[in-house]
């Protein structure tokens, strides 16, 4: 059931987060389901579509550790710095060896001391994961102050998982950039918000500490083509097959097997087609790209218009793109056995 803004106030710092993964749009949470992600029946993509937003595959991951998980605050920012009506989707995740620590200073605003993200190993937390679009991105950028007090990276740091088993390697994600964002150190040690609440942190007494994150700054806006750099190919796209060199200059070996949900199934046109909310297990190969942004034209012209790029999730959690049929599959049949054919 949808649930208001009232149901998850700001106030105190980092405010109250929903338990689940959801999209907000028009002050209202709604919940995401993974197992591909979908509100109630309906899919996420068109979900979105009907509210004339990007897909998933137009968004990049972006950890969101603060009070950026909070609905009243993602209505905030629509209401005071323009990030406008599209949908905003949250995935819930699980993070490892790093923690939201208390930064070293204060918010002006209100005196609440903000979160900053560091290094803590052996340490899981529940976070969040926003699918965020480019444009969302620039208002976040305004809003956490952008190479002032925090800066944009990508994350080597730790792993992050998302609710549907999905590995997330190297979200965005905003870290302490000014001495008063980076983490607070009491005794030589940061502080973890979920050891201390708001009411403590704000009165401790410590100085600026290293974060310890491995988190190079991200240059410019983020390109969702650069995310994943993974592609799983299932018909003539993989190694050995006629199609193969569209993809063999930006491949990154070694190549290996894979499987993702759905089914691979036979068009009788000489190639095959994967139909993603089909029953069953579709095999095929993980192939690493050098640069996405380069490779994915000519494969997209190839695919042509019964193909969509969108991203699937291996069966071992490796979040890769996949060419998704998305024509009538009426006459569909499954492939027949031994194939792909061997082809040097």
């Amino acid at each position: 059931m949808p649930r208001p803004d009232s149901a998850f106030p700001a106030d105190p710092y980092p405010g109250a987060v929903p338990d689940c993964s959801f999209v907000h749009v028009d002050g209202t949470v709604h919940e995401l389901v993974p197992g591909p992600w979908r509100v109630g029946d309906l899919p996420l993509d068109d979900w979105l579509a009907a509210r004339g937003a990007p897909p998933a595959s137009a968004r990049v991951p972006l950890l969101s550790y603060g009070s950026n998980r909070c609905p009243s605050k993602i209505t905030w920012l629509r209401g005071t710095l323009g990030l406008g009506a599209d949908p905003v989707v949250v995935l819930r995740a699980r993070t490892a060896g790093v923690a939201a620590v208390w930064a070293a200073g204060h918010r002006a605003r209100d005196g609440q001391r903000p979160a900053t993200l560091a290094a803590a190993p052996d340490v899981e937390e529940d976070h969040a994961v926003w699918l965020a679009t480019p444009a969302q991105i620039a208002v976040l950028d305004r809003c956490e102050g952008r190479d002032e007090r925090f800066r944009l990276a990508r994350l080597r740091t730790g792993t992050v998982r998302t609710g549907d088993g999905a590995r997330v390697e190297q979200p965005w994600v905003y870290v302490g950039h000014s001495p008063a964002r980076a983490p607070l150190h009491v005794g030589g040690r940061p502080v973890r918000c979920a050891d201390v609440p708001q009411s403590a942190a704000r009165v401790l007494r410590g100085e600026p500490g290293d974060d310890g994150l491995d988190a190079p700054t991200a240059v410019g806006a983020p390109d969702p083509d650069t995310w994943p750099t993974a592609l799983f190919a299932y018909g003539l796209l993989q190694p050995g097959q006629v199609s193969w060199h569209h993809v063999a200059p930006f491949a990154a070996g070694p190549h290996r097997p894979a499987s993702v949900a759905g089914a691979v199934l036979d068009t009788g046109r000489g190639y095959p087609a994967w139909l993603p909310g089909a029953a069953g297990t579709a095999p095929g190969t993980l192939v690493e790209l050098t640069d996405p942004v380069a490779a994915f034209p000519a494969m997209d012209a190839y695919e042509g218009p019964d193909y969509v790029r969108v991203r699937a999730v291996a069966t071992d959690g490796t979040t890769c793109w996949a060419y998704a049929w998305r024509s009538p599959s009426d006459g569909f049949t499954a492939l027949p056995t031994g194939w792909p054919p061997s082809r040097s």
